[in-house]
């Protein structure tokens, strides 16, 4: 189908824009590219929004309506700045645009549409505790007794297996074992579950988060006046961050463009989000699902010095992956080389990171443009420590601190119960965990083991394990009662005659561990966070040392995670992409944390390739790499080689550091 643009000029009367001055070459040619269907392939730091928002604006100038142009986004954030520039640059209100995340055009075209396919208009929209709530009572409808064993995937975790299917459209079997293999043992069930889910949302006349997207592409397929109408309405199509796309939605854009006029704008090389359904292949595909699709590549990078950008383009060149060839070129003037930094272990490297920041912040950088990145939050445990006891701000822009994650308190209250059998905080805790226990049977249960203890002249700790006392539970929690009581025992055993990390690593294996696998969806990386501390606890010959001092940090930390805006930043690596700082500090860069084991041991380190990708393009004016030469996380201290994305590359594109042990350098 032939489309001609109409010949009518800055048809909305807006002040004319020269694009010819405005742009750089590759992005001049990617805003006025002919329409059909356009892969934009914008590197990092290269001007990715200006040029969505210049193509807009040019297509305006061309005469095509607001209304018949679509945006796609990944947040409303990202729509609003977008539209935002357009009204500056066009006086074209943002309003008049359908522009907005996938979600909320989903919602936006069932609240009008949604009859069509048997939706009432009057739907509501459950949050995600709503919607976790109507599943658990679907669940319960099916199998009363599933949530009774704490070893079963609870609400929560159940919720994201069925997200996850749904937005990578495979079943339920093919995404417990590609996503969540610990539960493989509960395919059948959770397939019926799911089918239960549905029918009550519909009974109740609701619908979740992932709805919104997978009714749209219901109403695409099987109404088709609806979707004639929208895509004749929607002339131009344009999706940013393409490569996060998940599979639900690429087929949603192909859907609303079948006449192929889309514009695609992303970078696989910064494709990290598989884990939570993004498909690598949809980037990669475009060409073929689009016949004739021009690919322009956006590779001028206004961020990064030359030599930080030299080693980017190394680290990624190397993948061993399909991808797109692209080179990013540097428009600022060349400056010092990145540094690699090899330290003795994480205290050490976290010692150098705090001795560099203050000798920035002397020399008169900003601490909110020096940012601390990191692979794991586990990387990230000595970090904190070491700025808290230094007195450096800092802000945490991934989540909460460490030692305030609720996996971790869970198990320091089992280290204080066995070491202070009266910390009744502690108890309720760990045993409020456990089926049909509130706070006040909570408090009962402690009364009466306590009573059962003097009275049998026993400890508090075996007491948990007397008859007397395990009747007393909910019948529900029995099982669990009598196996947290189990390993309490054992701790209390490896407690009074071994060291603190032996205790630690024995609550992990106990009952806590099968807790956290029916608890929380991401239970591997909450383990790696358990297994850190058997490390943390080895520095300690105490019990009462290591208790005294989590707690103490913990109020070090919470002083120092400063929110005001003189503070240093620490984030994930996912957390901060689409951001920049003028100094970055890559920690924990050693095989087996970056990439990840669980990714050396399964095969696949390419995505992981691309997040070290993403890491070092945050940096404009200096980037460290580190690595610790020893771990010390969980068991015996082992030697740790350089990531290998830092061993494959030439040793001319950084520059080394040795650090001599007075910390000097």
């Amino acid at each position: 189908m032939d489309f001609e643009l109409s010949p009518t000029q800055n048809a909305f009367d807006f002040p004319e824009i020269d694009f010819r001055a405005e742009l750089n070459d590759d992005q001049f040619a990617a805003v006025t590219a002919k329409p059909g269907p356009l892969l934009i392939l914008a590197g990092a730091g290269s001007g990715k929004t200006r040029t969505l928002t210049y193509r807009v604006a040019y297509l305006l100038s061309q005469g095509v309506r607001p209304g018949e142009i679509l945006l796609l986004t990944f947040t409303n954030k990202a729509a609003k700045e977008m539209l935002s520039r357009v009204e500056e640059l066009t006086t074209v209100e943002g309003r008049r645009f359908w522009g907005g995340t996938f979600h909320s055009i989903g919602h936006r075209l069932l609240r009008m549409h949604g009859e069509a396919i048997d939706l009432p208009k009057n739907f509501t929209i459950l949050d995600a505790g709503e919607a976790e709530t109507v599943l658990k009572h679907a669940v319960e409808s099916v199998n009363s007794a599933f949530f009774k064993d704490k070893t079963h995937p609870k609400p929560g975790p159940l919720s994201s297996i069925i997200s996850m299917a749904r937005n990578t459209r495979e079943s339920i079997e093919r995404t417990i074992l590609d996503f969540f293999p610990q539960h493989h043992d509960y395919i059948d069930q959770i397939d019926s579950f799911a089918l239960a889910y549905e029918k009550r949302k519909r009974a109740q006349n609701v619908v979740d988060y992932d709805d919104l997207l997978v009714f749209w592409l219901k109403l695409l397929e099987t109404a088709p006046e609806v979707a004639e109408y929208y895509q004749n309405r929607f002339s131009h199509c344009l999706v940013d961050e393409y490569q996060d796309t998940n599979v639900l939605q690429a087929a949603i854009v192909d859907k609303m463009a079948p006449h192929h006029r889309i514009m695609a704008v992303g970078d696989d090389a910064q494709c990290i989000y598989s884990w939570r359904g993004a498909n690598y292949e949809n980037i990669l595909t475009f060409p073929d699902r689009h016949p004739g699709a021009e690919i322009h590549r956006i590779e001028i990078n206004y961020r990064s010095t030359p030599e930080i950008l030299n080693l980017a383009n190394a680290v990624i060149k190397n993948r061993s992956s399909q991808g797109f060839e692209k080179e990013l070129r540097p428009h600022k003037a060349s400056s010092q080389k990145p540094y690699v930094v090899q330290a003795m272990d994480a205290r050490e490297q976290a010692q150098f990171v705090i001795t560099r920041i203050r000798g920035l912040i002397d020399e008169g950088r900003d601490p909110r443009e020096i940012a601390v990145l990191y692979r794991s939050h586990f990387a990230a445990l000595d970090m904190q420590m070491e700025l808290s006891r230094a007195g450096v701000s800092y802000q945490i822009t991934s989540g909460v601190r460490f030692f305030e994650q609720a996996h971790i308190k869970d198990l320091v209250a089992h280290l204080r119960l066995v070491y202070n059998p009266a910390d009744v905080s502690a108890f309720l805790r760990i045993f409020l965990l456990l089926p049909k226990v509130g706070e006040k049977t909570g408090q009962k249960l402690y009364d009466h083991t306590l009573a059962v203890a003097k009275k049998h002249e026993i400890d508090f700790i075996d007491a948990l394990r007397h008859e007397e006392t395990t009747k007393k539970a909910p019948a529900a929690a029995r099982a669990d009662w009598e196996s947290l009581a189990l390993s309490l025992r054992d701790m209390k055993q490896i407690a009074d005659t071994g060291s603190p990390d032996e205790v630690v690593q024995i609550a992990i294996d106990g009952w806590y561990s099968s807790y956290l696998q029916g608890a929380y969806a991401n239970y591997s990386n909450r383990l790696e966070d358990l297994t850190s501390l058997v490390g943390f606890a080895a520095r300690f010959d105490e019990m009462q040392e290591l208790i005294a001092q989590i707690t103490l940090l913990n109020s070090e930390t919470s002083g120092r995670m400063d929110e005001s805006d003189e503070a240093i930043r620490l984030t994930t690596v996912h957390q901060a992409k689409g951001l920049e700082f003028d100094i970055v500090f890559l920690i924990g860069a050693a095989d087996g944390f970056f990439p990840t084991r669980r990714s050396v041991d399964s095969g696949d380190t390419e995505e992981e390739r691309r997040l070290f990708y993403v890491a070092l393009t945050r940096a404009r004016d200096e980037l460290y790499v580190l690595y610790p030469k020893m771990n010390t996380k969980g068991g015996p201290s082992m030697f740790l080689t350089p990531s290998r994305f830092l061993q494959e590359l030439p040793t001319e594109l950084f520059e080394p550091i040795r650090i001599r042990r007075n910390y000097g350098w």
